[in-house]
């Protein structure tokens, strides 16, 4: 073999071995991706069907029911209630009244089913987004 065709073959099969690498980093990114959806665009049909995503607002006052290791909540952003299921154990800082991440997914009934619990561990902190959404949904709110 000429050494102008075997520098091709090297070059070639490098560039299969790169664009292999690069689909497998890509779909690996891809399943771990969990979007951030507040209870009103989860209310109104905006959130991934069939996937995993992120809900965040705060756990309703006299929510929170336990059945076993399943506790049932109600996570609202003020303007729409979702309710949530979630078997495990809770964080200690999950407390009625305070604000909460939750990652699952939504069942054919409504309810979300939840696979991940974090509770926020700061009163004064709140993602931009988060505080974005819920003062959108309190102007929402008043104004319905």
């Amino acid at each position: 073999m000429k050494p102008r065709y075997k520098r091709a073959a090297i070059i070639v099969g490098a560039l299969i071995v790169i664009s292999i690498a690069a689909v497998l980093i890509l779909n690996a990114l891809n399943s771990n991706i969990a979007l951030y959806v507040t209870p009103s665009e989860v209310a109104a049909g905006k959130s991934p069907a069939g996937q995993v995503f992120r809900i965040g607002g705060m756990v309703k006052d006299g929510s929170v029911k336990r059945d076993g290791l399943t506790v049932h909540f109600v996570i609202t952003d003020m303007a729409k209630d979702i309710p949530v299921a979630y078997t495990g154990i809770l964080p200690d800082l999950f407390k009625e009244g305070k604000g909460a991440v939750i990652q699952g997914r939504l069942d054919s009934n409504g309810q979300f089913v939840a696979s991940e619990v974090l509770a926020k561990h700061d009163e004064n902190y709140m993602p931009p987004e988060a505080k974005h959404a819920l003062e959108q949904a309190q102007k929402n709110g008043n104004k319905q």
